[in-house]
């Protein structure tokens, strides 16, 4: 059955009581949360006031990962949650998430000894769900392994593993988990105020974006999942909240898979200023960052500023024999970090911030859940539903989310993901089908790419895609990929959604308008 936001959005006005748990945000922590309880057969409800993983959720490095920084600051716990973690997302998602060989170079004679105690204690937190073994690696198996690898006084390296996946097309998946476990989701549905009874949070108003019409729900949970924006649906709670999350900016560049020259990916563990970096091959492409800047404002389209840009070029050019430069960067993200850090001073370092989580309830009831990362989403959404229901009182249910195959699970091969189908996983036979029966929308989008526009009528149908910047940003990644193609290939997505949404032209050339502005910002000028 096709997942229509509409048939949801009516769905909700007809039955506005009786719902379990409102889950307000679609990104990782709200969607694991809305899996979590539709699995455990509670009557549940999601609401995004944008598009699912608009925000920070798309905008990650890609890596499931334990956190090797973390294990030198000493937090064991976080890195031993990670790591178990990234095992069982390695085993739910096989068709998003895979092996990834990291190499950490050496070119000083202390650093092999030094690194190869660190990553044996990596590979032993993992315990059984380990996916892999580090191995100390000669200066010709480096190279083998990472050609465009700085050569000059290179001694050896360090190999080690870990995951790397693709963040919103494990969004998209998790919301059609949901979906099938029985809840009820909807993108572009913002939450105006949270709804009391007798002091107690009974159901939130909501606003659906796209015709302004206000409505009510009633639950007997609500669950602020908002990520950066947790603070907002706090305050709507309580009128002297004091902010709970503190933003830090996360810069990324693309760059053509050449600059790597292998599968490997490169982990420098400390940069001039203490921050690790990261080159990851990613769709063919390789993926150089990360930053980490404080930031006092929060946005959903944050831009990388030039400092952080000139960062990340000057310092990954330290360790590639090709440096790279501006006109080689073909995409340049930001994401804004939720940093559980409720107290702290100007002369704070967000890299020293932990990413535990926090989880923790208002007198009234609101629970909220904020901070983690990508590759724990599952545990926090486990601890997160067990809260609310001693919260709300609801029937004790166990959670079973450990073992619970995700949308699309299906492993796939090396060679089988060289092209860009093995994101969909078990759905790729539809979307052949699709192309079998209407030979047009086989046609690729763009010469440069292999996308095809039976990937934008399956975005629009399965996938609840409402805008040209949904399809094109983060079901098939093309934004994030190449910019400027993003831009080229605009016009024609445009077009082959109008189609399927039932839209008019004025319609297709103002989503056009509106995407080039926004990938604008995703060109280094």
């Amino acid at each position: 059955m096709p997942i229509s936001r509409q048939k949801n959005i009516e769905y909700l006005k007809n039955n506005p009581d009786g719902w379990d748990v409102i889950v307000i945000g679609g990104g990782a922590t709200g969607l694991g949360v809305a899996v979590d309880v539709a699995s455990r057969g509670y009557k549940t409800v999601l609401l995004e006031q944008s598009d699912f993983a608009k925000s920070t959720s798309s905008r990650s490095t890609k890596l499931v990962h334990g956190g090797v920084r973390y294990l030198a600051q000493g937090d064991v716990r976080l890195v031993r949650e990670a790591l178990h973690e990234r095992g069982r997302l390695a085993r739910n998602a096989p068709h998003l998430v895979k092996n990834q060989k990291f190499i950490i170079a050496n070119y000083k004679l202390w650093e092999q000894p030094f690194y190869s105690i660190g990553m044996k204690v990596y590979d032993a937190l993992a315990g059984k769900l380990n996916i892999g073994r580090s191995k100390i690696y000669s200066k010709a198996k480096v190279i083998d392994a990472t050609p465009q690898i700085k050569h000059n006084k290179l001694v050896g390296g360090m190999m080690y593993y870990d995951g790397q996946f693709d963040d919103s097309r494990l969004a998209v998946n998790l919301m059609q988990t949901a979906t099938e476990y029985g809840a009820t989701l909807v993108n572009y549905v913002k939450v105006t105020s949270v709804q009391k009874k007798f002091a107690k949070v009974a159901g939130v108003t909501v606003k659906d974006e796209f015709t302004g019409e206000e409505f009510s729900l009633r639950g007997k949970a609500v669950i602020n999942a908002t990520g950066i924006f947790v603070d907002q649906i706090l305050e709507m709670d309580t009128k002297d909240h004091q902010a709970t999350v503190r933003p830090s900016q996360g810069v990324h560049l693309i760059v053509d898979g050449s600059f790597l020259g292998g599968n490997d990916a490169i982990m420098v563990p400390k940069t001039s200023d203490g921050r690790v970096l990261f080159c990851v091959p990613w769709h063919n492409k390789v993926i150089l960052g990360t930053t980490d800047t404080p930031l006092k404002e929060f946005t959903l389209e944050p831009r990388p500023l030039d400092e952080e840009i000139d960062f990340i070029l000057e310092t990954s050019g330290e360790y590639l024999e090709r440096k790279p430069t501006r006109a080689d960067v073909l995409a340049a993200y930001a994401g804004l970090r939720p940093l559980a850090a409720p107290k702290y001073g100007d002369g704070d370092k967000t890299k020293e911030i932990s990413r535990s989580h926090k989880l923790f309830s208002n007198e009234s009831g609101l629970i909220t859940i904020t901070g983690g990362k990508w590759t724990t989403y599952r545990q926090m959404a486990e601890e997160t539903v067990d809260l609310a229901i001693k919260v709300a009182e609801l029937p004790p249910k166990d959670c079973v989310t450990r073992e619970l195959k995700i949308h699309g699970a299906k492993q796939t091969t090396e060679a089988e993901r060289k092209d860009w189908r093995y994101v969909y996983g078990s759905d790729q036979a539809a979307i052949l089908r699709l192309q079998e029966e209407e030979p047009e929308l086989a046609l690729p989008l763009h010469p440069k790419y292999e996308f095809t526009g039976a990937q934008v009528v399956w975005a629009v149908r399965e996938e609840m895609a409402q805008t040209l910047d949904d399809v094109l940003a983060r079901r098939i990644r093309a934004l994030y990929l190449d910019a400027r193609v993003a831009k080229e290939m605009a016009p024609k997505v445009a077009h082959i959604m109008a189609t399927e949404l039932g839209k008019d032209q004025a319609w297709e050339e103002e989503q056009v308008n509106e995407f080039c502005q926004l990938a604008d910002g995703y060109i280094l000028q």
